[in-house]
């Protein structure tokens, strides 16, 4: 690992609890499945697996349930790692538990908020059981923008040349055929950081990626052919109680079986 003579020692990091992240996961999963049909990633976006390295996980912020998605894919995905996450100071402010959640307070848009974010950022990636997820567009955005535009800081912490992987994270939700929506996510190809690049050459290559990512989500998301996904969990199904017994009464005397969901398809 690399230590540029410009970052500071010693920062402390967030006093992530484990206990604390577990149960909150678990308050997720059930908040996120009364309000979606399932959350599914793509079969060929997969994660990366045992590379050895810190990761930086930067994610396009399509909407408020981003978090609580990142939660889920990060004890589903990465439950060996301990994942951090900078946010607004004033916001920490407010919602001091998130702390406990691995969170970090910086100041947007101000040079004394981008030198605390990476000192905390090269403490994070101090070690390889650990990992940073990033929104670098700083903002809620529509995931049809293009181009994406970022923040400086993904690219100035690459440019520092920690040895870290930096993945790409697409998230979306669209409704296909159920009363609900569906939460579709993908992982893109990882980037080494390990070549000598400039803030902005870098700042370009993480668009790039996380554009790719999207597009292919994108795409596939339009297909709504359930054999592209994986099924990581389910939330309620159904059309509606009346309208579901009736459907449930009915299978009961055509001798068939009961299918909550509006489109069988839906379910693989």
């Amino acid at each position: 690992m690399k230590t540029p003579a410009s970052w500071p020692t010693g920062t402390t990091l967030p006093p992530a609890s484990p206990v604390f992240v577990k149960m909150f996961a678990a308050y997720s999963r059930r908040y996120v499945g009364q309000h979606f049909h399932s959350l599914r990633i793509l079969k060929s976006g997969m994660p990366p697996r045992g590379c050895g390295h810190p990761l930086v996980i930067h994610v396009n912020h399509a909407a408020w349930w981003d978090p609580l998605v990142c939660l889920l894919l990060a004890r589903e995905f990465f439950s060996d790692r301990t994942s951090f996450a900078p946010i607004d100071s004033a916001m920490l402010a407010r919602y001091g538990f998130f702390r406990k959640l691995g969170f970090f307070g910086v100041e947007p848009r101000t040079a004394r908020g981008a030198r605390a974010f990476l000192r905390t950022a090269h403490a994070v990636l101090a070690s390889p059981s650990q990992a940073l997820w990033l929104t670098p567009q700083g903002r809620f955005t529509d995931t049809r923008e293009r181009p994406l535009q970022f923040e400086d800081g993904l690219g100035a912490l690459a440019a520092r040349g920690p040895d870290a992987m930096f993945v790409p994270l697409a998230i979306e939700y669209a409704f296909w055929t159920e009363p609900r929506p569906e939460i579709l996510v993908s992982f893109g190809a990882p980037v080494s950081t390990r070549e000598s690049r400039t803030t902005a050459e870098w700042t370009r290559t993480f668009t790039g990626a996380l554009e790719a990512a999207q597009d292919e989500l994108a795409a596939c998301s339009c297909r709504r052919d359930p054999a592209d996904w994986l099924t990581l969990s389910r939330g309620r199904t159904g059309v509606g109680a009346i309208y579901d017994t009736w459907r449930r009464l009915r299978a009961r005397v055509r001798g068939g079986k009961f299918t909550a969901e509006h489109s069988p398809q839906s379910a693989p």
